[in-house]
């Protein structure tokens, strides 16, 4: 694998190898000597952090750059900061409004004949990187077996969107939740449906029953400010709190990728609750970095 643009670019046997490599605490310093050029158009706490801390982890030279710095579309193409880039990078990681930057940036990389690989730390349309971190915090809980059952509570976003294939790339459930008018298209609603058990629902209650992990992302993303208070009201019944909790499984656990906005999509006390991975789940964010930039490199540790 030379990029990695969303979670299916990714064999299931791979995605478990990097899952494994994850948990590797000594890993080998395959990126001494190189750097791995980080691209913000859009703020991060996060996905910087992790991805800086895991460059580091294995020997390389993070270098970020946020939207002012760089310029995509507006001081230079897509196309001419990736070329630019690859000139003295190994890696490139951007987290993006359009996907489209994405593959435009991969497209030029790759008519170069270089060699250095494209990961998406977010776009509109995919979060891979968030869902290789959710898939460990599962794992680590229940591990991966058939009848696991996922229930996300929210906008039908790119958060929950690469968390589905992977889930029913391992052979888990999905149930989603959203309001009226922010389901997935038809066309993608019937391509998760293709890879697995999958179901769409407008009851959120209906959603989690017996559900062993319940996840919720923010109503408003960055670039919908102007639709807030439309959010807000089309959300309405739609907040993670005890209630809903209650219509879970017994032994269900709580995600959410942050940052968090109490009162709207999950409730402060099931954020702080027993039941919360939420700082596990942001903490795996680092661990799968360096474990993707481990499987990248073509390295693996000695057993």
């Amino acid at each position: 694998m030379k990029h990695l643009l969303e979670i299916d670019d990714l064999s299931k046997a791979e995605l478990l190898e990097i899952l494994e490599l994850s948990r590797v605490a000594s890993p080998p310093k395959v990126l001494t000597d190189v750097s791995v050029g980080l691209v913000f158009e859009k703020p991060s706490l996060r996905t910087r952090n992790s991805c800086e801390a895991a460059v580091f982890q294995l020997g390389g030279l993070p270098v970020s750059m946020v939207s002012g710095e760089v310029g995509i579309d507006k001081r230079e193409s897509a196309e001419d900061v990736a070329r630019t880039l690859a000139s003295y990078h190994r890696y490139i990681g951007a987290r993006v409004f359009a996907h489209s930057t994405l593959t435009r940036m991969v497209s030029a990389v790759d008519k170069l004949g270089s060699d250095v690989g494209i990961v998406n730390l977010l776009s509109d349309a995919s979060h891979p990187c968030q869902a290789l971190a959710d898939l460990a915090t599962i794992q680590t809980h229940f591990g991966f077996h058939p009848g696991l059952k996922i229930a996300y509570i929210g906008d039908s976003n790119n958060v929950i969107r690469s968390l589905s294939l992977g889930c029913l790339m391992l052979g888990l459930k999905v149930s989603i939740a959203s309001p009226e008018g922010y389901w997935f298209e038809e066309l993608e609603r019937e391509r998760l449906k293709s890879m697995g058990a999958v179901e769409f629902y407008v009851d959120p209650a209906e959603a989690v029953m017996g559900a062993d992990v319940v996840y919720t992302d923010v109503w408003t993303s960055m670039g919908q400010e102007r639709e807030r208070d439309r959010r807000l009201s089309d959300f309405s019944g739609f907040t993670v709190d005890s209630n809903l909790m209650a219509e879970a499984g017994s032994n269900a656990i709580v995600m959410h990728c942050l940052p968090a906005h109490e009162g709207e999509e999950i409730s402060r006390d099931v954020l702080e609750s027993s039941a919360s991975v939420v700082w596990e789940q942001a903490r795996n964010r680092m661990h799968v970095m360096r474990g993707l930039f481990l499987f990248m490199s073509g390295v693996r540790p000695r057993s």
